[in-house]
C-alpha cells in the first residue's frame, strides 16, 4: 500500500451504503405518503378462500390467517408504524432539549436535581419505561407514541446538556451575557443551533429504536388497537403460524429490520458530516 495515497476504500463503501440507504428511505417515504400506489388490495379485505396462501402472482407476499393480502397490510402498516416512531422521536427530542437546556443554564442545584432524575430513568430500559407509561395512559397509537417519546427523553436530555455546557462557555455567549441579553434569547439564538447537529444524528438512530419499541409494544398487545395495521401487530398475528405460513410474521419483521438498518446508516452518515 502506498503511504502517500489516501485510503479511499472506507469512504467509498460509506458513500455506497449511504446512497442505498437514501434510496430505501425515499421509497419508504413514498410508501407512507402514497400507499395506494403500492397496495394491490384494500388492507382489511378478507378472502376465506385464500387463507394462508403462499407468495404468488395474485399475492406477492402471501395472505394471512383471514385471507388478507400481506403486502397490502404491510404498506398500510408502514404509515402507522413510521408515524408512531417519528412522533415518538419528536416528543423525545423536544422534551430532552427542554430539560437539557434548562439543566445547563439554570445553575448547580437545578442541574443536579434534573440530572439525578434523568439518571434514575436511564437505569431502566426504554421498553420497560414505555410499558409503564402505556400502563398509565392506556393503549392506542397516540399513547404508544407518547410512551416511547417519554422513555427516550433522558437520552436527549443528557446529550443536549453536555453540548450546551460547552457552548455556554464560549466567548460569544459570554459576550451576550455581558451585553445583558436575556438567557432565553441567547439559549434559543446561540446555544440551541449549536447543539442541533448531534441531536439530529441521535434522532436519526433513535427513530429506528422507537420503531423497535413500538413493535415490541404491539407484540404484547399494547400498541394501536385493531383493526389498525402496524408491523408489530402483524408479527404477533403470525407467530402461531410460523411453521405453516412463515411469511405472515417474517415479512413485517424483515421490514422492521430494514428500516432500522436504514435509519442507522443515515445517522452514521450524518455523524460523519457533523464531525468534519
Amino acid at each position: 500500500m502506498n503511504p502517500g495515497r489516501p485510503a479511499t476504500g472506507g469512504s467509498t463503501t460509506t458513500a455506497v451504503l449511504g446512497a442505498l440507504a437514501g434510496a430505501v428511505l425515499l421509497v419508504m417515504v413514498l410508501v407512507v405518503a402514497f400507499p395506494d400506489w403500492f397496495a394491490p388490495y384494500p388492507p382489511e379485505r378478507t378472502d376465506l378462500r385464500a387463507v394462508l396462501e403462499g407468495p404468488s402472482a395474485a399475492h406477492p407476499l402471501g395472505t394471512d390467517q383471514l385471507g388478507r393480502d400481506v403486502l397490502s397490510r404491510l404498506v398500510d402498516g408502514a404509515r402507522l408504524s413510521v408515524l408512531i416512531a417519528a412522533a415518538a422521536t419528536a416528543v423525545g427530542v423536544l422534551g430532552g432539549a427542554l430539560i437539557g437546556l434548562l439543566s445547563a443554564a439554570a445553575g448547580t442545584r437545578v442541574d443536579s436535581l434534573l440530572m439525578r432524575a434523568v439518571d434514575v430513568l436511564l437505569a431502566f430500559p426504554e421498553l420497560l419505561l414505555a410499558l409503564l407509561v402505556v400502563a398509565v395512559l392506556g393503549s392506542g397509537a397516540v399513547n404508544t407514541a407518547l410512551a416511547i417519546g417519554i422513555a427516550a427523553i433522558p437520552n436527549y436530555a443528557r446529550l443536549v446538556r453536555g453540548q450546551a455546557l460547552v457552548v455556554l462557555r464560549s466567548d460569544y455567549v459570554e459576550a451576550a451575557r455581558m451585553l445583558g441579553v436575556a438567557p432565553a434569547r441567547y439559549l434559543v439564538r446561540h446555544v440551541l443551533p449549536n447543539v442541533s447537529g448531534p441531536v439530529v444524528v441521535l434522532a436519526s438512530i433513535g427513530t429506528g429504536t422507537a420503531l423497535i419499541t413500538a413493535s415490541g409494544l404491539s407484540l404484547f398487545g399494547l400498541g394501536p388497537r385493531p383493526p389498525q395495521a402496524d408491523w408489530g401487530a402483524m408479527v404477533a398475528d403470525g407467530k402461531d403460524f410460523l411453521q405453516l405460513a412463515w411469511w405472515v410474521s417474517v415479512t413485517p419483521g424483515a421490514a422492521i429490520v430494514l428500516v432500522v438498518v436504514v435509519m442507522t446508516l443515515v445517522g452514521r452518515g450524518l455523524q460523519m458530516r457533523v464531525l468534519r
